[in-house]
């Protein structure tokens, strides 16, 4: 077991609306990514919240007829509820309008000031409010929109407070170029020096004098600080920095054994990997190892979203499905880093050939043999009995160590494929060693024990290494190889006897397999449109 820390968090998400199933994607992979480094012993700690200052949510509170916070407060709760009801395993959950942020951000701006890596001035340009972001004349074009979401932008011409970028410019480049990963997939880097850093990075607007609804700077409280120097910090602010308790900041951030990674969305990649690192160099901080971009989750006809009518929630697909069914179809479907498109088909396919052909067939086959053959007691394990026990042995230690190597680079996706080729090769495993045909033969006894060992250890691996996705599901394949809670454990995936003598529970079926034409039906209809409902 790793005695290594690890802090990973997601995007906080701006609580303008209900979450649909593209935050709960991203979410997702993050708990996965960090059940997995628990699993293996690492310290890890878990963050993700909601950033809920700026005009889009002063507009919308208005339009509904509430406070501000009170609109926060209603859309955070959803966030939270949804997290629940995906078995999110986060440790804490930044708000922006916590007390413990609030104070330490405007600590954060006055330190800035008085160093003068922030200053006052004004701005005369183009904004959007739905991206809070300033752009240029030339940005913009003559359509006047927004380059990343396309909506009409507003003149704004106010006095605001700007951060001396030029200043960290020469340092964030030295520090892409000794730290490789730290932006990845590499093209963002690439995207982040040639379209933002080489035509020459402006100095960026920290505050606005246009809204009220954020946190006043001290020293001039008619502005207030803008979403950015806000926004990011919550990944310290969270941790306790400059906070009478810093204990975790101690802990997790100014630890150098702890790897600091940030999962966002590419919208956002600009704030998180130029602002960023150089907002930390201005406090003197660690940067993160990692910046982690994910793709989008889309639908046939575009991005996720709420304006377009073409979201769909995860809740009536957990109640159908279960909740391992959703979280396998995130994780395994779309390859972390890269956009993916959710279709129904694709989603009922995953279920039945992945999860009730592959692995529910495993398991079902293995248990009914043992009760059958060995009145349901697990052989003890010998190794290479056959050719074929001593290829399924090898195959099993290298998937473990290409598990583990491809987690380690947050390869999500090729990691638990190598978990279910493992499963796929068992399958073929019993083809091949026709243990019906071994039964009939009182000379072949030593090969049956041997082929059902085998394939005991091979659920009992890939149920482990499962785990992060199946948050419920691994413990039934536990269950039914009859294994208590105190062998469950890590450490066991090298110890092929951990199940020697073992009674076996046959059990319901591990994922029953869909009709497929209804369920793309069912889900087709959940589309565009789900009610919402609280999580249990």
């Amino acid at each position: 077991m790793s005695n290594k820390k690890f802090y990973i968090t997601t995007p906080i998400y701006y609580p303008s609306a209900s979450p649909h199933l593209g935050h709960a994607y991203c979410t997702t992979m993050c708990d996965i990514i960090a059940r997995g480094k628990r699993l293996r012993g690492f310290d890890t700690y878990f963050l993700t919240g909601t950033d809920e200052h700026g005009e889009k949510i002063e507009k919308n509170a208005k339009a509904k007829g509430v406070t501000p916070q009170q609109f926060v407060d209603e859309v955070a709760t959803r966030f939270k509820d949804l997290w629940k009801a995906m078995y999110i395993s986060n440790d804490d959950f930044i708000r922006t309008t916590d007390k413990r942020h609030v104070e330490t951000v405007t600590k954060i701006f006055s330190r800035l000031l008085k160093q003068d890596d922030i200053y006052l001035s004004s701005y005369t340009g183009w904004y959007c409010v739905h991206e809070e972001t300033y752009w240029t004349e030339t940005q913009v074009g003559e359509e006047h929109l927004c380059p990343e979401c396309h909506r009409p932008v507003e003149k704004k011409d106010e006095p605001a407070y700007f951060y001396r970028c030029q200043k960290y410019v020469d340092s964030l480049l030295k520090y892409y170029e000794e730290n490789p990963k730290f932006i990845t997939p590499e093209n963002r880097k690439n995207e982040m020096v040639n379209t933002f850093i080489k035509p020459g990075l402006q100095d960026l607007c920290v505050s606005r004098t246009s809204f009220t609804w954020g946190i006043p700077v001290k020293e001039n409280p008619k502005h207030v600080i803008y979403v950015w120097l806000d926004a990011l910090t919550n990944y310290i602010t969270a941790l306790g920095y400059l906070q009478d308790d810093d204990s975790k900041f101690k802990k997790y951030w100014e630890d150098e054994n702890c790897e600091i990674v940030h999962v966002i969305g590419a919208d956002i990649t600009r704030f998180h990997t130029i602002y960023w690192p150089m907002f930390l160099e201005s406090l003197n901080l660690r940067k993160p190892n990692r910046i982690f971009v994910h793709g989008l989750l889309m639908m046939k006809d575009g991005k996720m979203s709420k304006s377009k009518g073409n979201t769909i929630s995860a809740y009536p697909l957990i109640e159908r499905y279960g909740v391992d069914a959703v979280r396998y179809y995130m994780a395994l479907e779309i390859p972390f880093g890269m956009d993916g498109v959710f279709t129904p088909e694709q989603f009922v396919m995953r279920i039945n050939q992945d999860l009730a052909n592959n692995l529910g067939n495993l398991l079902n086959r293995t248990v009914s043999m043992i009760n059958k053959y060995f009145n349901g007691i697990i052989p003890s394990f010998k190794s290479s009995i056959t050719p074929l026990d001593q290829e399924l042995e090898e195959m099993v230690k290298s998937t473990i160590n290409k598990y583990e190597t491809l987690s380690d680079d947050l390869k999500v996706t090729e990691a638990y494929t190598e978990v279910m080729n493992l499963v796929s090769r068992a399958n073929k495993y019993i083809e091949e060693t026709t243990p019906w045909a071994l039964a009939k033969d009182e000379n072949k006894k030593e090969q049956l024990e041997s082929v059902m060992s085998h394939l005991s250890f091979v659920l009992f691996v890939a149920g482990m290494l499962l785990k992060p996705i199946l948050v419920t599901k691994s413990d039934k394949i536990f269950d039914q190889l009859g294994l208590k809670e105190e062998g469950r454990v890590y450490e066991n995936i090298h110890n092929p006897s951990c199940l020697n003598g073992l009674k076996v529970e046959k059990g319901e079926q591990l994922f029953p397999r869909l009709d497929s034409e209804s369920e793309i039906q069912a889900i087709t209809s959940m589309m565009n449109g789900p009610k919402e409902k609280a999580a249990a």
